[in-house]
């Protein structure tokens, strides 16, 4: 769930649904997947395990009009994916694969030397297969990684540093300031001409 979306793997594909009301939530798009196993979302886009298509990247940038961005299968050899789980390590994004039948995959997303932009809030990911291990039993399931540990403004400037004492994630409340007003979704739109919130 980000703000106030929540993203399902289910038997149609990805569904996305809008969570405004957490008493009465709404369906709202999706994207269909014959084998969407799992989904992991950070930031902008949404990993979704796919089975024997590998690992999709769907940008939902914009959540009631997600779309695919690309689907990677590294020549073949993600081909029973039924678990993704993205972290970071240094100025790079990872996501890590439970490939079945084939073991652990690890995917470098971004990198500094291939990803314009990889020091963004969100760059494009550029998945290339970087490592392989096989597993005794199939690969179904992975823990949490680690988030990015930063967050930073457009200029660059560190607004926030997590996982340091006294950091915490948002409430539900302290997010519902950032999109609610009076009860009803906030559009800048809103605002009086000439006035900022």
């Amino acid at each position: 769930m980000q703000f106030r979306y929540a993203f399902a793997a289910s038997p149609e594909g990805l569904v996305v649904l809008d969570v405004t009301d957490l008493e009465a939530p709404r369906r709202g798009a999706l994207v269909p997947f014959d084998e969407a196993r799992r989904v992991y979302v950070a930031r902008t886009y949404a990993y979704v395990a796919a089975g024997s298509r590998g690992l999709a990247i769907v940008d939902v940038e914009n959540p009631e009009e997600p779309r695919i961005d690309r689907v990677f299968d590294a020549e073949g050899r993600l081909a029973d994916v039924r678990d993704v789980v993205v972290a970071s390590t240094n100025a790079s994004l990872y996501a890590y694969v439970a490939n079945g039948v084939h073991g652990l995959a690890v995917v470098q997303l971004t990198s500094p030397e291939r990803t314009p932009g990889y020091l963004g809030f969100s760059p494009r990911p550029d998945p290339e297969l970087i490592a392989l291990y096989p597993t005794k039993a199939p690969a179904v399931a992975l823990s949490k990684g680690l988030d990015r540990d930063r967050a930073v403004d457009e200029s660059g400037h560190q607004v926030a540093v997590f996982n340091r004492i006294g950091a915490r994630p948002f409430t539900r409340e302290e997010m519902e300031r950032l999109f609610l007003r009076d009860g009803e979704i906030y559009r800048v739109s809103d605002e009086p001409e000439g006035e900022t919130p």
